[in-house]
């Protein structure tokens, strides 16, 4: 299943008697009716594994052109009418900033890792605390309650699935406790943060930045109010589009396909 497509629902599965599974290429799995598809006795997989690095890589791609504006500075540097380039074109130190991660799985995890080799500090949130050793493994520390982490982080990463419970987990009081001089760096799902408060909170000063791979929808209206705001990058999905990503993400596919037909334990199931 690629890109969502084609559409699973009761017609389609009514049509496919001998379907016996469904191999999701990527990990998130919002667009099925999990509940429907195993009503017929399907069974699911998705590829945690294959897309956690290359996941991460993005993340922290639009940490750092955030944080040195560097879509801005490309304008600036191929401009015709550009002399010189301004001496308050400035952007943010990551080094020995905070780094706030919310949702601490595989993909958050190899987050951490990079962010370490950068020299920040780590808070994390998540539903369960990592093992103690695993913590200090990147030197991060567990924040039980979100709102922590967002009052004391510099650049804010949002690495979770979506479901109803993560549904606008980034709302209107979420980006008020965030420091004015803050980024929102969202890597997960658009739905996860709530759009419109986000264009009122980088109107309006409330965080310094935004980094969105994703958004509500993809793509969005050519007239949102986000493609318009000079302290926004947007990104077209790019979190697993590498060559080598792809390929891992279409053998851990089949390696879940080939054990569901031989009646072995599927690595990724999903239940």
């Amino acid at each position: 299943l690629w890109w969502h497509k084609p559409v699973i629902d009761q017609e389609l599965l009514q049509s496919l008697p001998n379907l016996k599974v469904i191999a999701n290429s990527g990990v998130g799995m919002e667009h099925l009716d999990l509940k429907l598809v195993a009503s017929f006795g399907v069974k699911m997989a998705n590829a945690p594994c294959a897309v956690s690095s290359s996941t991460a890589d993005t993340g922290m791609a639009l940490l750092l052109a955030s944080a040195r504006r560097l879509v801005e500075a490309y304008h600036v540097a191929i401009s015709s009418d550009v002399e010189y380039c301004e001496a308050d074109f400035l952007g943010v130190e990551v080094t020995g900033a905070t780094l706030g991660i919310i949702g601490m799985g595989s993909i958050g995890y190899k987050i951490a890792l990079r962010a370490k080799a950068f020299e920040m500090n780590i808070l994390y949130h998540n539903r369960t605390r990592r093992k103690e050793q695993e913590e200090q493994a990147v030197g991060a520390t567990y924040c039980e309650k979100k709102e922590n982490l967002l009052q004391q982080a510099d650049f804010v990463m949002v690495v979770v699935s979506l479901t109803p419970q993560t549904h606008k987990l980034i709302g209107k009081r979420e980006l008020e406790l965030m420091k004015p001089t803050a980024t929102l760096i969202n890597i997960s799902r658009g739905a996860v943060v709530d759009q419109e408060a986000l264009v009122t909170a980088l109107q309006t000063g409330v965080i310094r930045a935004a980094a969105l791979d994703v958004t509500y929808p993809e793509p969005l209206p050519r007239d949102h109010t986000l493609l318009k705001l000079k302290n926004v990058i947007i990104t077209p999905h790019l979190g697993i589009k590498t060559d080598k990503a792809t390929y891992m993400v279409t053998e851990e596919a089949v390696e879940n396909i080939l054990a569901a037909l031989h009646g072995l334990p599927m690595p990724s199931e999903v239940l």
